[in-house]
C-alpha cells in the first residue's frame, strides 16, 4: 500500500513537472471520501489544488476533468481551470479558490447562473462518451428522453445494485422497477436535455472572497434540469432567493413539486447502498409518495 507521504512526495514531483515551477511548499486537505487532496504553492507565486486516489487507474480523474471543462464553457458560473491531468498516475490539478463568504445576493446570484447553464443544453439526456459517473460508476447512456435516461441509467441499475447489497427491502426495489416503467406519466416529457452539474449539494457549491459562486466536484451528464435543483433541496444549505431567482429566468413545468422526491430517489439509493441507516426509510418515503401520484 502507497504511504501518505509517498503519495503527497509524488504528487509534488509531478505538479513541479507539469507546471514548470518548484513546490514551495504542501499542506493536506480534508474532504472528499475517494482521494487524498492538496494545497501547493508555487515558487512562481501561484497556488493549486492537487487530488490523487491511491490504486485507481490513472484515467482515474479524465472524467472530471472533462466535466470541469464543459461546465466552464457554459460561460454562465465560475468552474476551476483544470491545469493538469495524470496519465501514469491519477491526478487532478486545478486552480486554487480562496474561500471567503457570501453576501446578501450571492445564493440569488447563483440561482440565476445555474439557470443559464442549464439552458446552455447538452447535445443528449447522458453522455456521449459514455463516461460512468459517482462513485457507484452509474451509466451515461445516450437517451433519446430524460424518462429514458432516468430508467436504464439510474433507477433499473440502482435497483439491481440495492438488490444485490441486500441494501433495500425488495418491496423498494420492485417499487423502484415500477416507478422506472411509468415516468412518462409524472409529466414534462418535453424538456430538452440540460447541462446538468450532476452532484448539485451544497458542499460541491464554493464561495470566494469576492462572494462569486464556484462549482466544483462535478457528476456532469444532460439531463432534466429539474434534477439539479432538487438535489439542492435534498440536503439543504442554499437560501429560498436561489430558487426564486432560478424561476424569474427559466420557471420550472407544471407539477415540478411532485417531481422532486422522483429526481431524489437515485442520490437517496446510492446513501442508502453506501451506508444504510436513516436512508433506507428515506428511500422508501420518496416511493410511496411517488406511488400515491
Amino acid at each position: 500500500m502507497t504511504s501518505p507521504a509517498s503519495s503527497s512526495e509524488r504528487v509534488a514531483i509531478e505538479v513541479a513537472e507539469a507546471l514548470n515551477a518548484e513546490v514551495v511548499s504542501q499542506q493536506p486537505v480534508a474532504g472528499g471520501d475517494v482521494a487524498a487532496a492538496f494545497r501547493l504553492h508555487l515558487d512562481d507565486g501561484r497556488t493549486v489544488f492537487a487530488k490523487t486516489r491511491a490504486g485507481a487507474s490513472p484515467d482515474f480523474f479524465n472524467t472530471e476533468a472533462a466535466g470541469l471543462g464543459w461546465l466552464r464553457e457554459a460561460n454562465a458560473l465560475s468552474v476551476p481551470l483544470v491545469l493538469h491531468v495524470g496519465h501514469t498516475h491519477p491526478l487532478l490539478v486545478l486552480e486554487w479558490v480562496h474561500e471567503g463568504r457570501g453576501t446578501a445576493s450571492t445564493d440569488a446570484e447563483f440561482g440565476t447562473a445555474l439557470a443559464h447553464l442549464h439552458r446552455a443544453g447538452a447535445t443528449t439526456f447522458g453522455r456521449e462518451d459514455r463516461r460512468t459517473t459517482g462513485s457507484r460508476g452509474l451509466p451515461n447512456e445516450p437517451a433519446e428522453t430524460w424518462a429514458e435516461f432516468l430508467a436504464t441509467n439510474r433507477l433499473l441499475p440502482l435497483a439491481r445494485m440495492a438488490s444485490d447489497a441486500n441494501a433495500l427491502p425488495a418491496t423498494a426495489v420492485e417499487a423502484m422497477d415500477a416507478i422506472a416503467q411509468r415516468l412518462p406519466e409524472f409529466g414534462a416529457t418535453h424538456e430538452a436535455p440540460a447541462r446538468l452539474h450532476g452532484d448539485l449539494w451544497a458542499g460541491n457549491r464554493i464561495i470566494d472572497t469576492n462572494g462569486t459562486n464556484w462549482l466544483i466536484d462535478p457528476a456532469c451528464h444532460g439531463g432534466h434540469r429539474e434534477f439539479d435543483l432538487a438535489m439542492m433541496r435534498l440536503f439543504g444549505g442554499w437560501d429560498p432567493a436561489a430558487f426564486a431567482a432560478y424561476d424569474d429566468v427559466w420557471p420550472l413545468s407544471a407539477g415540478w413539486q411532485e417531481r422532486i422526491a422522483l429526481h431524489q430517489l437515485a442520490p437517496l439509493a446510492v446513501h442508502a447502498i453506501k451506508f444504510g441507516g436513516t436512508y433506507v426509510a428515506a428511500v422508501e418515503a420518496a416511493i410511496d409518495s411517488l406511488l400515491w401520484l
